[in-house]
């Protein structure tokens, strides 16, 4: 991989991943697009970046599933999630939270014992209650409408990883809300996360080819003026 940097954007082979993440801007792969380096080299991950991170998910049991895949992801790397994802899917009832509310001990020992997914009890636990607040917040307008309120008047415009936010004030906020509706695992930085990922936020690097890619976002930093927003997936 050349060491040039020039205006935050790498010329790497998709094999090389730069030593200085955090100093990194984006990495232009074999197929001339720009990407951010953790998107840059594993095919799943590159996928996922190019097809549905940062695209608006407006349905409760999508934000549900991503909600509770950021929890699972503490402490572990986000390739580890994804790629148990269908296991996560198949042992979650596909995320539907009318179903996962109703699971009982029979159903955690069953959790517990499935080597597909990450088999942690408290995150798990987790996910059974925040499915049964999920359908509590219903009678207050619902999982989608509270989570997508707490959306920033602008988004960052980073042009490298260490410019990308890791918390703010509105994932501080959003977070002491859910717990107050009795979720967990939904601290501050979780929260970003999920921001980012379901299109509240635009943390794309200034650069990479997704930059705006949302609808909601323009490449200013600014909402796009009635802007419908696209499906994760589209």
């Amino acid at each position: 991989m050349s060491d040039a940097v020039t205006s935050g954007v790498t010329t790497a082979d998709p094999g090389a991943v730069p030593s200085d993440v955090a100093g990194a801007g984006v990495v232009v792969g074999d197929d001339g697009l720009a990407r951010p380096v953790w998107a840059s080299t594993d095919p799943l991950l590159r996928e996922y970046y190019d097809t549905e991170w940062g695209l608006p998910v407006r349905d409760e049991r999508g934000l549900f599933e991503r909600l509770s895949l950021e929890a699972f992801q503490s402490g572990l790397s986000w390739a580890t999630i994804l790629r148990k994802r269908p296991a996560f899917r198949s042992a979650f009832s596909d995320f539907d939270p009318d179903v996962v509310a109703r699971f009982d001990d029979e159903d955690r020992a069953r959790l517990m014992a499935d080597a597909g997914i990450v088999r942690n009890r408290l995150k798990v636990d987790a996910t059974i209650r925040n499915a049964r607040a999920t359908l509590d917040l219903r009678a207050d307008g619902g999982l989608v409408d509270f989570v997508w309120s707490f959306g920033p008047a602008e988004t960052p415009r980073p042009r490298t990883m260490a410019e990308v936010p890791t918390t703010s004030p509105e994932s501080l906020a959003l977070s002491r809300a859910l717990k107050a509706k009795g979720f967990t695992f939904v601290g501050p930085t979780t929260m970003h996360a999920l921001m980012e990922a379901a299109g509240i936020v635009d943390t794309h690097l200034v650069d990479s080819h997704r930059r705006g890619s949302s609808g909601v976002w323009g490449d200013d930093g600014r909402p796009v003026p009635d802007g419908g927003p696209r499906a994760a997936g589209s």
